[in-house]
């Protein structure tokens, strides 16, 4: 990142190099002029010497040491040097030195000038006297001879002290305007920087969020503009925001209520979001996820795969796939994928929705096995019926024990047929009763249900020597429909008799909770195996299918007592041990006005 400079030193820096150099021209070109005006000045009153020494000369032609006497004689006079050189170059008079100890004269350039007949001026330095000096130089004529060359001259030294002095007050002046005018940029610079730096602060506490800050609007039109510019981004801004959090709440409210999952990954495989019930589908939190890859939130290769081919894909991808989440049981999923693109068409990730169908799987499943059972459980019994009526009908009609005995046997798959369409209808009318909430619970007494159920079955038990034992209170009360539940205690008291051995007990029992009433049935039958249990209430499963048959049942009873309990917004719950017996609980509410009576 390149080096910053403050504002103050943008300005301050080439502010001070204009000045400078102004300065720097004014005062090379005010020396020039002066130096220019003064040189012409002295050159004026060299000439005007000149002329007037031709003419104190003239009378002494050709010079002698007369000349020397005269350039003496003025010399001491005035501050000027005069020299007389004949045409030869040979010095005959000197104000200052002894002209014959003095050089030739005739290389000098205001010198070679004269001699040929023009006023020669030379500016130089003087080794003779150690001094920058002006010369000028006239011929001497007279009846059109040269005589000799009239020259004089002066230290210029002065002159040019005189152009320091200027030079010095201009370069003073100069520093003091340059003063002035740094402070004037700074005083400048200070106004400027104030609206600038208020507007620094407010932009950021826009960048905080505070976009209730206002920019102050200054005098200076510009500044004002930019200050309305910045007032009017932030409430645009805010705006924005505003929009845009509205937005993604409604879209977090529309994710966390769906039912589906959906998570979304970019390029990388990297979460981008998940709702909760993606979560709940994948065994784990959703606030985690953010950012990881898809292999560190869940380790489900088909999964994974699935979402893989969808970045790849340039369409929409649908599979189902069953999935094992952390030990559960295997969950059955619905999957699409869709690809997530930029303005330019790009693939930037992929949105995966899950629907999870395992409970869709199940009841299909489970109507799969219905229509079979139901199909099996009425074909068996007509089957038979018809291979008895064309053996009548073949014959066995005359021989009238035969025909007894087989028209017992269709009395039988007859009666069968009967319970077995009762029990569907009965199943189906609970069903339908429960869904439409037509089922009225009321707080009733729960051993007068029992005892109907007890004496119903004790015909059969007494049968087979098996005693049903009856433990309630006589004034415990639950919310129940009597019939209802005098249905659903007595098939499971006729499921406990058809399990028990000859001599064994039945117990039924009821009690109260803090929650709820429990109703007990318990059998010291030979028990039911784990596997069974999680299949038990469904419709046609048969622990013991040859002795169930034998026993004449429809396979229907626990699916009616498991929806007599649904009714009754309770359940019913199974607990066994192969050879130990069964123990099944009704789970019913609790009468809501008084209190159950003990006696």
């Amino acid at each position: 990142m390149a080096k910053r400079t403050r504002l103050y030193w943008q300005l301050f820096i080439p502010y001070l190099f204009i000045i400078l150099f102004a300065l720097i021209t004014v005062l090379l070109y005010s020396s020039n002029v002066l130096e220019e005006i003064l040189l012409k000045q002295t050159e004026s009153d060299l000439h005007s010497q000149v002329v007037l020494f031709q003419e104190r000369l003239s009378g002494s032609l050709p010079p002698d040491s007369r000349a020397d006497d005269l350039c003496k004689t003025l010399g001491g006079a005035l501050p000027t040097r005069f020299t007389v050189i004949l045409p030869n170059g040979r010095v005959v008079g000197d104000s200052d030195k002894d002209p014959s100890r003095m050089d030739n004269h005739l290389d000098r350039p205001e010198v070679a000038s004269a001699i040929s007949g023009k006023t020669g001026v030379s500016t130089r330095f003087s080794p003779t006297l150690g001094k920058r000096m002006m010369y000028l130089a006239r011929p001497l004529f007279s009846r059109g001879m040269l005589y000799a060359v009239v020259r004089v001259s002066v230290p210029i030294d002065s002159v040019y002290g005189r152009i320091k002095g200027v030079q010095n007050r201009i370069l003073l002046g100069g520093l003091v305007v340059a003063v002035l005018a740094v402070l004037a940029g700074f005083l400048v610079y200070r106004r400027v920087m104030r609206p600038l730096t208020q507007m620094q602060e407010v932009a950021g506490a826009f960048g905080r969020g505070e976009f209730h800050r206002k920019v102050p609007l200054p005098d200076t039109e510009e500044i004002a503009q930019l200050a309305e510019t910045l007032n009017s981004m932030a409430e645009e801004i805010q705006q924005r925001i505003r929009t845009i959090t509205l937005q993604k709440k409604e879209l977090g409210t529309v994710l966390s209520s769906m039912s589906e999952g959906v998570f979304g990954v970019d390029r990388d495989e990297r979460i981008m979001g998940m709702n909760r019930a993606a979560g709940s589908i994948l065994g784990c939190d959703p606030s985690e996820t953010r950012g990881k890859t898809i292999q560190e939130v869940f380790r489900l290769p088909s999964l994974q795969e699935f979402v893989k081919k969808g970045l790849s894909g340039e369409r929409p991808m649908k599979e189902e796939i069953e999935i094992d989440v952390y030990g559960e049981r295997q969950r059955a999923l619905s999957v699409n994928c869709t690809p997530l693109r930029d303005e330019e068409e790009r693939v930037t990730g992929a949105l995966v929705v899950m629907h999870d169908i395992t409970e869709l799987r199940r009841l299909e499943n489970l109507r799969r096995d219905f229509v079979a059972n139901a199909s099996h459980e009425i074909k068996t019994p007509l089957t038979a019926i018809k291979g008895f009526v064309e053996t009548l009908r073949d014959g066995a009609m005359e021989d009238p024990q035969a025909a007894q005995r087989f028209l017992q046997i269709i009395q039988k798959h007859v009666d069968r047929l009967a319970a077995l369409v009762e029990d569907l209808l009965s199943l189906s009318r609970i069903e339908k009763q429960s869904e439409r909430d037509e089922i009225l619970l009321e707080d009733q007494a729960v051993q007068p249900v029992l005892l109907s159920a007890v004496q119903l079955c004790r015909g059969k038990a007494e049968a087979r020597d098996i005693r049903i034992e009856l433990a309630c209170i006589e004034g415990l009360k639950a919310k129940i429909d009597a019939a209802l539940l005098d249905e659903a205690v007595t098939n499971l008291l006729d499921n406990a008799v058809n399990a028990s051995a000859e001599g064994k007990t039945v117990l039924l029992e009821a009690e109260e909770t803090e929650t709820e009433v429990l109703v007990h049935v318990k059998d010291r039958g030979s028990g039911i195996e784990k596997k069974h249990l999680d299949r038990l209430f469904e419709r046609f499963y048969r622990v013991d299918k040859a002795r169930s048959r034998k026993q004449g049942g429809t396979g229907l009873g626990l699916a009616i007592v498991k929806h007599i309990m649904e009714a009754h917004k309770g359940s019913v719950t199974v607990e066994s041990r192969p050879g130990e017996g069964s123990i099944f609980t009704l789970h019913l509410q609790r009468a809501s006005t008084g209190e159950n009576m003990q006696s």
